[in-house]
């Protein structure tokens, strides 16, 4: 206990180096916040919040109007904000208000008004969660090895199929051709040699999935963009997954060394493309041919995609809501089996800057695509009881609500003390 305490009396001085220093502020909250334990004996003093709660409203009046969302930092309107200082701000602010949740005034709070088990109590339960793979949903609600391999099964049996998979493919490229014009536009020439290239590339690859063979006139190109030699060109017409592969290949070479959010979306394609190199991209080979090479798209991802598998999440992910982007949350919250009931709980939660309706809209709807993937699992997996689902929303000052979407409960809730 004793050893705690001078533990975190260590951090009090170091927090207040924001001004000067937000990176460091945000690592000394984030040494803070995971060297905290969930016990009430090892809790933090109450006048330790005190003294944060000024640091934390300033965190909330610079960042308003700017979340996190899905790993992207974005503002009010949605539009993606590149701006590192700012995105350093917002992990010190979500790391802060993490230990704030926390307080025993909070947790009060939250029995006060009669939740069941209490939610977000340990600070395990107040982790950010990123959820990158079946495996780990599965993991969280504690599915069986037989249960999960029913789940592999039906899920790769849908969202494997040719038009979703293309258009998943699709999707990040024409993202991440977004943030590439947005570097190339912001950013000093001498900065951006590779940035131009991968911008050709992407714009290659986008025309080669329209037209499905298209042929490049480019002296100093890659492997390819060569055009094929005339003796060799009706041979080799055809063209296949793995020119898509190469590209890919090359826009790792090219952009790596910017921080794309999509380009690691792209990467994790690579598994399937790997799958199905060899097989034809043409539309110039007769419908029926088309259709049997679509199918086996279908067939060698469905049978080779495991559930730790990036790039099954992320076909999964597209074919629930029609975008590629990470499913995050700020607290995991907890799983577990109501004491009264023959149902369980899946509670988690989101930190807002703001309690502005539409910044509470959007928190809103980014739990509910991260409650509704554990849905879907659940379900998916034949599980017979109901599951019981939570969204809980943090902001500073915010009207304490409960708000109903979807079938689903969320509850706003006052950060302050």
């Amino acid at each position: 206990m004793l050893g705690n305490v001078h533990h975190i009396t260590r951090h009090l001085n170091s927090l207040l180096c924001f001004r000067a220093s937000p990176g460091r502020f945000s690592r000394s909250v984030n040494a803070l916040f995971h060297s905290s334990v969930g016990s009430q004996e090892e809790a933090l003093p109450c006048e330790w919040y005190r003294n944060k709660l000024s640091v934390l409203t300033k965190l909330t009046r610079a960042l308003q109007g700017v979340d996190l969302v899905d790993g992207k930092l974005e503002d009010i309107n949605g539009e993606i904000v590149y701006d590192d200082a700012i995105k350093q701000k917002m992990q010190a602010f979500k790391s802060l208000a993490r230990i704030f949740v926390g307080s025993p005034s909070l947790q009060q709070k939250l029995k006060q008004q009669g939740r069941g088990r209490l939610a977000f109590g340990t600070a395990s339960e107040r982790e950010p969660f990123l959820v990158n793979s079946l495996t780990k949903v599965c993991n969280f609600l504690d599915i069986s090895s037989q249960q999960r391999k029913m789940v592999r099964c039906t899920v790769c049996s849908q969202v494997t199929q040719y038009r979703i998979w293309r258009g998943a493919l699709e999707d990040i490229l024409n993202n991440l051709k977004e943030e590439v014009d947005w570097l190339l536009e912001h950013s000093e020439e001498k900065k951006t040699q590779g940035a131009k290239l991968g911008q050709q590339v992407i714009l290659s690859c986008l025309k080669f999935l329209s037209e499905s063979s298209v042929s490049y006139e480019v002296e100093s190109s890659t492997s390819w963009m060569r055009p094929v030699p005339a003796r060799y060109a009706k041979a080799s017409a055809s063209a296949k997954w793995e020119d898509v592969l190469d590209m890919v290949n090359d826009l790792r070479r090219y952009l790596l060394e910017h921080d794309f959010y999509h380009l690691e979306k792209l990467l994790s394609m690579k598994e399937g493309l790997l799958q199905i190199k060899d097989v034809f991209l043409d539309n110039t080979i007769g419908f029926r041919e088309v259709r049997h090479q679509e199918h086996l798209v279908h067939r060698k991802l469905s049978k080779m995609l495991g559930s730790p598998s990036p790039c099954l999440f992320t076909l999964l992910v597209y074919f629930l809501y029609g975008s590629v982007r990470d499913i995050e949350v700020d607290l995991c919250g907890g799983f577990y089996k109501e004491e009264k009931g023959e149902f369980f709980c899946l509670s988690m939660g989101r930190i807002l800057t703001s309690a502005d309706e539409k910044m509470v809209r959007r928190g809103v709807k980014q739990l509910d695509r991260a409650l509704g993937l554990f849905e879907f699992v659940w379900e998916t997996a034949g599980m017979k009881e109901t599951l019981n689902l939570q969204g809980h929303l943090w902001c500073l000052g915010a009207e304490e609500k409960t708000i109903t979407y979807r079938g689903k409960t969320f509850y706003l809730h006052d950060l302050s003390l």
